[in-house]
């Protein structure tokens, strides 16, 4: 098997098991989602990129397509959006879903997009999912390649290891910097673990805030990485 055929296995079984596990119904989740989403416009409006308006912006992995859209929020057009997953049946999803951005089925190995064509990319939860050191490397490159000079790589993933999922490994900071020698930028801790965050029920909204300040507590990096414009 291929890391290409076992990343794509890995995420369905994912989808077939997530059930209730990742749904919006479970406040912990809901919590989580709009940390995230927050953390993203800060760093948007940091750089001086909100509204988003005719900056172009790549998702690597971009699945069914809502945190792709959502760049619609901080003035995004779509037209100026685009998408790549592994996943057929996703990228089908995502087109239906949002018709008027670019979705395309492909291996973020090889983006098919020219260089420099992108001021912003972004990547979520996904090379914590790439367990084969030359692919990850190879993935990391072509974000690279597509960035426009002075454009960013959105970033957010796992700084710890998932204990019941072994398709899923850590990214600390040093890997990141391994993988992207050339951006710019600092990461910063984010998220409640969500196994944790899941189980807060009715005290969510009293809880999640004084356990997401706990930083060992705190389960992903964000940050916003820049190419130098030079």
């Amino acid at each position: 098997m291929t890391e290409t055929d076992r990343i794509a296995r890995a995420y369905e079984e994912m989808e077939a098991r997530a059930g209730e596990r990742w749904s919006l119904a479970n406040a912990g989740n809901r919590y989580v989602l709009a940390e995230r989403r927050r953390a993203f416009r800060r760093l948007l409006e940091r750089a001086g990129w909100v509204p988003l308006g005719e900056r172009r912006a790549l998702e690597v992995g971009s699945g069914a397509g809502v945190e792709l859209a959502w760049l619609t929020e901080v003035g995004a057009k779509p037209s100026f959006l685009a998408g790549v997953d592994l996943l057929a049946h996703r990228v089908e999803a995502a087109r239906k879903a949002y018709p008027g951005i670019d979705f395309r089925l492909g291996n973020a190995e090889k983006l098919d997009f020219e260089d420099r064509s992108f001021d912003l990319v972004m990547a979520i939860t996904i090379f914590s999912s790439i367990l084969d050191r030359t692919m990850a490397a190879n993935v990391a490159a072509e974000i690279t390649r597509v960035l426009k000079p002075g454009g960013g790589l959105l970033w957010y993933d796992v700084r710890y290891d998932s204990v019941s999922n072994p398709n899923v490994k850590a990214v600390p900071r040093e890997r990141v910097a391994e993988l992207f020698p050339g951006l710019r930028g600092s990461l910063s801790t984010v998220t409640l673990a969500p196994p944790l965050a899941r189980r807060l029920g009715v005290a969510t909204p009293a809880a999640y805030p004084v356990l997401a300040a706990v930083p060992p507590l705190r389960s992903h990096l964000v940050g916003l990485l820049r190419k130098p414009a030079g």
